[in-house]
């Protein structure tokens, strides 16, 4: 085997490997246990009930990109699920704190702001509205 097609077979191989490891923390798979961020819905779809958001948590809508939060008692917040560090789907929402299960970035359930790394942008706000008991997509 030449010297130059060595090099190309290495090349190659520390390509593929490269690729697997984007592939594990994109966006695209479910490497976080929480998820894929998945598309949301059109305006008006029904996201969850007011009563399934706990004072001080949220959820994770699997699937439908979204994490709903409810910072203070009546006070509803929406934001992408999907991490900002590297793509995967945050996974739950705890004493005012957004997780993501990939690398650990924390965010601000009351505005999405980072809380702690990596993640260095905030989650982007997601448009709802609250009527009654229902959540909706604004």
């Amino acid at each position: 085997m030449s010297g130059v097609a060595r090099r190309t077979v290495v090349s190659a191989a520390g390509g593929a490997g490269l690729v697997a490891v984007l592939t594990a923390c994109g966006a695209d798979g479910d490497s976080g246990g929480g998820g894929a961020a998945g598309a949301v819905k059109e305006p008006g779809a029904p996201l969850a009930k007011t009563a399934d958001i706990p004072v001080g948590g949220g959820k994770v809508l699997d699937g439908q990109g979204v994490v709903i939060t409810q910072p203070t008692a009546g006070e509803f917040k929406a934001f992408s699920s999907k991490c900002t560090h590297q793509g995967c789907a945050v996974s739950k929402v705890a004493d005012g704190v957004i997780t993501c299960p990939c690398h650990q970035s924390l965010f601000d359930a009351s505005d999405g702001s980072v809380k702690g790394g990596p993640a260095t942008s905030p989650l982007p706000p997601t448009p709802i509205k609250v009527e009654g008991d229902s959540i909706t997509l604004a």
